[in-house]
């Protein structure tokens, strides 16, 4: 065992993960119901909602990003809402709109589809950026604010978010601002070759669509999503890897090949999520590897390449890649 790990079992409560480790377990049972593969996809959007974060998921259309989505708020007995972004689509389709009522002479709020605790919010990047701002204050502060009146938003609240990728026709985008608010950015990938058989089998065999979505049944409360985000957040993490998580960060603000870097909300988005994928591993504490595993998820979407390096064809992973292996890792 290494020398850190040593010291946090020392150092880590010895929390009882039972029931997290219950819950996660039967929310993949239940999507495996539908979802064939893309179990990296599957955990990054389980630490997202124990983190309590929002989620950006790209890929091309057809590979069951929206579909997994919609399924795993199926396992969570909450609201759910989902709104298909369109160039047309205006601030008030998605937040509410203020309705005159002649009897009383007064305006009343109609709450729109964000008022959810699930929101997926299909083709994220179909809509302009008017649109696109309506959404800076709720997915950070929980709440927006129409006519001067602030209206929250229910506990938990989570923007699951697809879009297509920014090259393809009729994209747009989205500002620094509000990518930043994204704990992660999941990149979907085709499925290999043994899965698709697997899939085309399913879909030769399977019943009509909306009965098998109905055999997926709900594993978590409100409350029971509340209880385990607590002992999330009780999860030791060593001052070697609060340094170790502040240096990757830090670094891709000094990096050449980068012309923009991350902000300190990448730095606690990756705290944050480190955290709940140890107790998702049924640790009390954090390692250097739960926060390499998630870097790339965390940092992708908060960097901008260098023109020169954008045009020599690297990636964000690329350069995130580069920065994990040349800082030193805590022992």
């Amino acid at each position: 065992m290494e020398p850190l790990e040593e010291a946090a079992l020392g150092l880590a409560p010895q929390t009882d993960f039972s029931d997290l480790q219950q819950a996660v377990g039967q929310i993949k049972e239940e999507l495996r119901k539908r979802i064939i593969g893309q179990e990296a996809f599957i955990d990054l959007l389980l630490v997202a909602i124990l983190a309590d974060g929002h989620v950006l998921i790209e890929g091309v259309p057809g590979i069951a990003k929206t579909l997994t989505a919609k399924l795993l708020a199926r396992t969570i007995d909450v609201g759910f809402n989902r709104i298909q972004f369109t160039p047309d689509l205006m601030p008030s389709d998605v937040l509410g709109t203020s309705v005159f009522h002649p009897g009383t002479a007064t305006f009343q709020f109609k709450q729109g589809p964000i008022f959810s605790n699930i929101v997926l919010i299909d083709e994220i990047n179909r809509a302009p950026a008017k649109t696109q701002s309506s959404l800076f204050e709720v997915m950070e502060e929980q709440q927006i604010t129409h006519d001067g009146t602030q209206y929250a938003m229910a506990d938990p609240f989570i923007v699951l978010a697809t879009q297509n990728p920014i090259e393809q026709e009729g994209t747009y985008r989205l500002p620094e601002a509000q990518l930043d608010r994204f704990m992660f950015k999941i990149l979907v990938q085709y499925p290999s070759l043994a899965e698709e058989v697997a899939i085309l089998g399913v879909h030769h065999n399977r019943p009509a669509l909306q009965q098998t979505l109905d055999e997926i049944r709900p594993v978590l409360t409100a409350e029971k999503v509340s209880m385990l985000r607590k002992q999330v957040r009780e999860v030791h993490v060593d001052t070697k890897v609060l340094e170790y998580i502040a240096q990757l960060v830090v670094q891709t603000r000094a990096n050449k090949s980068l012309y923009l870097g991350a902000s300190p909300r990448a730095s606690l988005a990756l705290l944050n999520s480190a955290k709940a994928l140890a107790a998702i591993r049924n640790r009390s504490f954090v390692i250097p590897e739960d926060v390499q595993e998630l870097a790339p998820s965390v940092l992708r979407h908060r960097i901008l390449l260098s023109p020169e390096r954008e045009m020599e064809g690297a990636t964000p992973d690329d350069v995130i890649k580069q920065i994990i292996q040349k800082t030193e890792v805590p022992r």
